[in-house]
């Protein structure tokens, strides 16, 4: 499926180049109107990102993601700065579906591997960004990419299927941002080296072609967000490229 994005800070819609805080574009402080835009138009699973609580968790948006949720009625998942069980939680409480987990799954593996004994594989989502080098291992980013982790991402795929692992977000680095294109040999590789777990591709959709060029890679969802709100195609039209070619 697609998987409308919108990434916020201190209650504006923005996007960052590459996840560079310093290279920012705004697309305005209504993040509810566009939520429930892209629900009229079809979106089954909406995606955000609490950019203002990756950066500082104690100033997590969470007045703003409690209205942004009650003001949706399809399932939501929220990343950005999960850092304890407690966020988790919080997160659940307020009504998203999923929590998405970045950095603190491949730092602390014992304590988030507890999470899925508490809130269930279905609610927890494993957000792996990966660095591909020349000879294509697949080493995992953490910090908001600002380092990366001694981790491949298979072998963090492998260790958190021992605890029912279900849903992985993977995004190529270099692609996000760019407009560029997905790449689809990962996810084609993943799928089939994976294929009990459903995998959302992230980074590089900027066109229709790149949804198409996607759907027979295996993938369960495609994240869009820049390329919706540049008004590169709408969402009507990524759902029926997704479904019909």
């Amino acid at each position: 499926m697609i998987i409308p994005a919108l990434d916020l800070i201190n209650g504006t819609v923005v996007r960052l180049h590459q996840g560079d805080y310093g290279q920012q574009r705004d697309y305005g402080n209504d993040p509810l109107p566009k939520l429930q835009q892209y629900q009229q138009q079809g979106a089954q699973v909406l995606h955000l990102v609490d950019l203002t609580g990756a950066k500082d968790p104690a100033a997590r948006q969470l007045p703003l993601l409690r209205k942004l949720l009650a003001g949706v009625s399809v399932p939501v998942q929220i990343g950005g700065g999960i850092r304890t069980e407690q966020d988790v939680a919080d997160l659940i409480e307020a009504g998203a579906s999923r929590v998405v987990i970045g950095s603190t799954a491949v730092r602390q593996p014992d304590m988030v591997e507890s999470w899925f004994s508490r809130f269930g594989a279905d609610a927890l989502v494993l957000a792996l960004d990966v660095r591909i080098d020349d000879n294509g291992t697949k080493n995992v980013a953490i910090s908001g990419w600002q380092e990366n982790s001694s981790s491949t991402l298979e072998e963090i795929v492998e260790r958190y299927q021992s605890v029912g692992l279900k849903h992985v977000l993977c995004t190529d680095i270099s692609r996000d941002g760019t407009l560029a294109g997905s790449n689809v040999e990962l996810y084609c590789e993943l799928t089939q080296r994976y294929p009990d777990i459903a995998f959302q591709a992230s980074g590089g959709i900027g066109s229709l072609n790149d949804i198409a060029a996607l759907r027979n890679s295996g993938v369960q969802g495609v994240i869009v967000g820049r390329a919706l709100l540049d008004g590169k195609f709408n969402l009507e039209e990524a759902i029926s490229c997704w479904q019909n070619g």
